[in-house]
């Protein structure tokens, strides 16, 4: 070994040591706008790749459907040996000793007519297709839904947090002034134990909001299918500037815009007029098929045997005698025969035949009527499919919208009503510090503050969410940015 490398191959080891763990830094620092998550969870959904392995069958099965409508060719080979008494096709003679035999033949057909089922298989499957594609943008559209809200959750539990610490905050501040007024002996023991009660209760609430926070995490991390989600984190955009806008148009017109673009729709569509293409080709097997046939043949024989010259065997009595007694003699020969060239055969024995065939269908055993019959059902079957689709979109756009109006009631009273609490809390402070309100009386008017925020925070983002999918029905791409 040459010793002179090591210390080159350990300076190799120890960049890719270092290059390796700047990449996992990195990805660990690593935080997730919305848009980020959603276009990941998209590329790595289970579901959408299902769906995508659909729709890529679908294709294929329009493919077929127009491959069907070309013509057919095929080539036949047979390479055969014939014992004992048999006749020989090509010499059509009767052969009793070992004959083999090669045949080669090219048959082709298309299909001229065949009351329009080819044509109606292809409109069949092209709308399957489209609705396939549609199927898919279902499911990522309740894929990014679920994003959505799954990062609001983190956003909302984020901002309890912060709401805890803030109470917390001002709790400590409180039992510092306390402890100072129990020890100049203003105040009783008991004052002090009281808001050292509340800080606990306040310090177990921020605990739980921790862990809500780190589940919300948690689970948008699962939603997008990281295999190490301990150092998961997104970016928290900045919402302290939200303000709940009224004039949300109504939901005819939501329902107006979404009905036009919303993919369960588009979906349930294609699969009427798919109906609508079944049932005509169901209807096309009552039809007479025309087929144009034709085909091109030759082959070999070993019987098959041609002249090739004599063998001049010389003069022989043929067992006649002249009238002066003298035996007649006959000049005799031999044929001499070998087996017909292969090539010679080929060229010789080819055939070709074309010609139509009709085929009209007298009695299948109602096959035909029973598949036209199951196709009027399946058509009606997707018929109220695309109005229940139609129906749920409208009835989920009322929800929606009723859902946005009220979270905007909701938030404007709670709005107000952190204001009047935050007016009436600074009375009670300034009353609990002079000795006019006892521990108890503080500690309630600071719960209802905080069970104010609270409410207000959960209107806030319950708006949010509400209006981004309001956003999602008109079309709009969902995102925090301006």
């Amino acid at each position: 070994m040459n010793f002179t490398t090591v210390p080159k191959l350990l300076g190799v080891f120890i960049l890719m040591v270092f290059v390796a763990s700047e990449q996992s830094l990195l990805a660990q620092q690593k935080v997730w706008n919305l848009e980020e998550c959603i276009s990941y969870a998209l590329e790595n959904n289970i579901q959408v790749q299902q769906n995508e392995i659909s729709q890529e069958i679908a294709n294929e099965n329009l493919k077929g459907s127009k491959y069907r409508v070309l013509p057919t060719l095929n080539g036949f080979a047979s390479h055969v040996y014939n014992f004992g008494q048999t006749i020989d096709p090509f010499t059509n003679s009767f052969a009793t000793s070992q004959v083999r035999s090669n045949s080669f033949s090219l048959s082709s057909s298309f299909t001229v007519f065949d009351g329009f089922q080819n044509i109606n298989s292809i409109k069949r499957d092209q709308a399957l297709l489209e609705a396939s594609k549609f199927d898919l943008e279902r499911i990522k559209n309740d894929i990014s839904l679920n994003i959505v809200n799954a990062y609001l959750q983190i956003l909302f539990n984020q901002e309890l947090l912060k709401n805890t610490e803030n109470q917390l905050s001002v709790t400590s501040i409180q039992i510092d002034r306390i402890d100072k007024q129990v020890k100049a002996g203003s105040l009783p023991e008991g004052a002090l134990r009281d808001i050292e009660a509340q800080y606990a209760t306040e310090e177990l609430q921020k605990i739980n909001a921790q862990n809500q926070l780190g589940l919300s995490l948690l689970n948008l991390a699962q939603l997008l299918r990281l295999e190490n989600a301990d150092d998961f984190d997104i970016v928290y955009p900045d919402l302290s500037s939200f303000q709940g806008v009224a004039d949300l148009l109504s939901t005819s017109a939501l329902y107006a815009t979404a009905v036009e673009i919303m993919p369960e729709v588009k979906s349930a569509e294609y699969n009427l007029y798919s109906a609508e293409m079944s049932k005509r080709l169901s209807r096309g097997g009552y039809m007479p098929t025309l087929t144009l046939r034709g085909s091109i043949g030759t082959g070999y024989s070993g019987a098959n045997r041609e002249l090739v010259g004599f063998n001049n065997l010389g003069f022989f009595p043929n067992g006649e005698i002249t009238t002066g007694g003298d035996t007649v003699l006959s000049f005799m020969r031999s044929t001499i025969m070998r087996n017909k060239n292969f090539g010679d055969q080929l060229v010789e024995n080819r055939n070709h035949s074309v010609g139509f065939n009709l085929n009209i269908p007298l009695f299948n055993g109602m096959a035909v009527r029973t598949s036209v019959q199951r196709a009027k059902l399946q058509l009606q079957s997707a018929e109220l499919n695309l109005e229940n689709a139609k129906l749920v979109l409208r009835q989920n756009i009322e929800s929606a919208h009723n859902d946005a109006v009220a979270a905007l009631k909701r938030y404007r009273a709670a709005e107000k009503s952190v204001d009047a609490l935050n007016t009436s809390f600074k009375y009670t402070q300034e009353r609990y510090n002079v000795g006019l309100l006892n521990s108890f009386e503080f500690n309630t008017e600071k719960n209802r503050l905080n069970n104010a925020e609270s409410e207000l925070l959960q209107a806030k983002f319950n708006y949010i969410f509400s209006t981004k999918v309001l956003d999602f029905y008109q079309g709009k791409p969902i995102t925090f940015s301006n």
